[in-house]
């Protein structure tokens, strides 16, 4: 199985780590070469550098046989065009995208997106923990 990862923060540094140590073939892509420092001296899989939203860069990734596009940059617009590019110009059959704003995440979903929104995740959690403090007390 193989797999591109656009953005190499703590994120997606883990998410390709992860997906190799399960024997995915994984390149990563970010903007900013010294990124790659945070895959580890154990890295064998692919790191190149540029913009995601580069087509160029996509295909020299291995965009047209991928089974799989992480997108995990610290820009939500950067995030959601990559995505449908991903999914609707490249057919990648599973194509997951992160998105800060809720608001924006929930749009994107109702669109066919799989998104992952860690902020309405903290703050379901918050919520739940202070109901649970709430129910203690009763």
């Amino acid at each position: 199985m193989k797999a591109i990862v656009i953005g190499c923060g703590r994120v997606g540094s883990a998410v390709a780590q992860q997906l190799q140590a399960s024997n995915w073939e994984v390149t990563v892509c970010d903007e900013n070469e010294d990124a790659l420092g945070r895959l580890g001296e154990q890295w064998t899989g692919g790191f190149l550098v540029g913009h995601g939203m580069d087509f160029q860069l996509l295909r020299e990734a291995g965009i047209e046989e991928a089974d799989a596009v992480v997108v995990t940059t610290d820009g939500d617009n950067t995030n959601l065009v990559i995505a449908q590019a991903a999914q609707k110009q490249f057919q990648v059959p599973t194509v997951i995208v992160r998105v800060l704003d809720p608001a924006r995440a929930q749009f994107y979903a109702t669109r066919g997106l799989r998104i992952v929104c860690p902020t309405s995740a903290a703050i379901e959690t918050l919520v739940g923990a202070v109901r649970e403090a709430e129910e203690v007390k009763v």
